[in-house]
This record gives C-alpha cells, structure tokens and sequence, in this order.
C-alpha cells in the first residue's frame, strides 16, 4: 500500500499561511492581547474584597444560599494561599475565550437551526475542532499568533466553540411548531418570532451551551499556561516540570474552585432559564411582537 503523507502539505499550508497572511494574524493578535491585558488588570487591580462581593452578589438570584457561602469561603481560600492574581488572571482568559466563542457560536447554531444546509457543513467541522487534540493546532496558533495569551485563547476558542453551536441549533429546533405557526398566524415577523418565541423557548438549552463553553475553556487552563498564557496554567506547568508538589496542588485546587463556582453558577441560570419558564411568558411575548 502507497504511503500517504497528510503532515507534509498540511506544514507547507502553514507556512504559506504564515507567510501571506500576517496582515490578517497580526491584528488579531494585538486585539486579543489587548482585550486580556484590559480585562486582566481589570480583574487584578480591583481590591479582593470587593471582587469577592461581587463574585457572591452573583449568586444570590439563584436563592442557593450554599453556593454564596461556598463562594465566599473558597475565594478566601484563594486569596489565603496567595494565588488571587494567578487565579484573575485565568479568569479573564475563561472569559474572554468564552465570550468569543459564544458571539461566534450562538449565530451559527442559529444559521444552523433555520438552514439545513449551514447544519451538513458545520456538523463536520464541529466534530474536528472536538475531537482533535489541541496540541495538534496548537502548534500552528503559536506560528500565527507568536508566543502569549493570543494563542491560548484562541486555541480555547476552537476547542470549547462546538457546544455553543449544537446546543444553540438543539434548542432552536426543539421549539414546539405549533407556538411558531402561532406566533405567524398573529403577524410576528420571522425575526420577531426569532427574538420574542424561539430564543426565549430555547434560553435553557443556550445556557447549557454557555456552561459547557466555560468548563472546556476551563480545561484549557495548562495549555495557555504552555504558551506563555500567565495564570494558574502557567503554575501548573512549573510545578509540573520541577515535581512541585506542594504547587501543584495548590494550582490545581485554584482551578477546581473556579470550575466548581463557574459551573454552578451557569448551571443555576440555566435552571432559571428553563423552557417551561419560557413558555409561560411567551403569551405576553408574541403580541408585543405582533404589534411592534
């Protein structure tokens, strides 16, 4: 059998990329630097008491008292064992790559959801970005976007970008069609019903979407340390290479306690967003529409 050789054209694509396509890569990368370092020194500048208020304040409309007394304590905790900047500092990267993965994600999963054709294209390359490793392009990030936080980010962007899409496009075609048609019969326009019926129908879905985006951009966390990304990423690798026990543990619980507050705090929200909740203010919704 002919030995086929992938790696070669895919190396010389880079290149030529590389090569070609500066003018394009090097803006991108001087935006995303710039939205880290704004939302970093944001988040690090701002006194810890106050962060950590704010961090709770968060999570009192979900009326899950623990979850704020587990906020409270474990960002304490944070604070204590030195690592609140490392810890900012991943957080404006989660994010950042999370808010653009979703500006990008929820309109194509909408596009998705209303053309058939859209769907057949992305389904592929959503199941690429998923299941490739990222090393794998991460290698041609750091070519394109040099060493720093760009690479991270957008590698976490490619990564954790598939759910907002299918979940998105999930929750938009589950809409019961009955309420659309009905939502048509009243005079609705087709962005009307858009904004006022599916999207409020499918919010639960689309809020699974965004904790699933948070929790992969989270599991990121080490390979934007790798590229020169500051954070608990970076102290992961460093403890890491020098058999850093005690670091490394404290590193790691950072992050879990970071996951965990992130996770149930999406997951609260998608709680409340629920499509039973939805549809009952739909009725309310749909003339408002028709009318505007």
């Amino acid at each position: 059998m002919p030995e086929i050789d992938l790696g070669t054209p895919a190396e010389k694509a880079v290149a030529w990329m590389q090569t070609h396509l500066d003018f394009l890569f090097a803006p991108i990368t001087d935006v995303i630097t710039a939205l880290a370092e704004t939302m970093t020194s944001a988040l690090t500048e701002t006194p810890q008491a106050v962060l950590i208020g704010v961090f709770a304040a968060l999570t009192l409309p979900t009326r899950r008292w623990g979850l704020t007394a587990y906020t409270l304590l474990t960002f304490l905790l944070i604070a204590g064992m030195g690592l609140w900047v490392d810890t900012m500092q991943t957080m404006a990267l989660v994010l950042l790559a999370t808010l653009i993965a979703l500006v990008i994600g929820i309109p194509l999963g909408i596009a998705a959801a209303f053309s058939r054709s859209v769907s057949v294209t992305l389904r592929p390359v959503m199941d690429v970005m998923q299941t490739l490793p990222v090393f794998v392009y991460l290698i041609p990030a750091v070519f394109f976007f040099g060493i720093g936080p760009a690479p991270g980010i957008v590698a976490t962007i490619v990564f954790a970008l598939p759910p907002a899409v299918r979940l998105t496009e999930l929750g938009i075609r589950g809409v019961d069609a009955d309420t659309v048609e009905a939502a048509e019969a009243i005079g609705a326009s087709p962005l009307q019903v858009l904004r006022e019926v599916q999207l409020p129908l499918a919010s639960g879905s689309i809020m699974a979407g965004v904790n699933q985006v948070i929790m992969l951009s989270l599991s990121m966390v080490v390979v934007a340390g790798l590229v020169g990304a500051d954070g608990l990423g970076t102290l992961v690798v460093r403890a890491v290479s020098s058999l850093d026990v005690a670091g490394g543990i404290q590193s790691g619980l950072a992050v879990v306690v970071l996951a965990i507050y992130l996770d149930r705090l999406t997951q609260a929200l998608s709680h409340g967003l629920r499509p039973g909740r939805a549809r009952r203010r739909t009725p309310r919704a749909v003339p408002a529409a028709a009318v505007a």
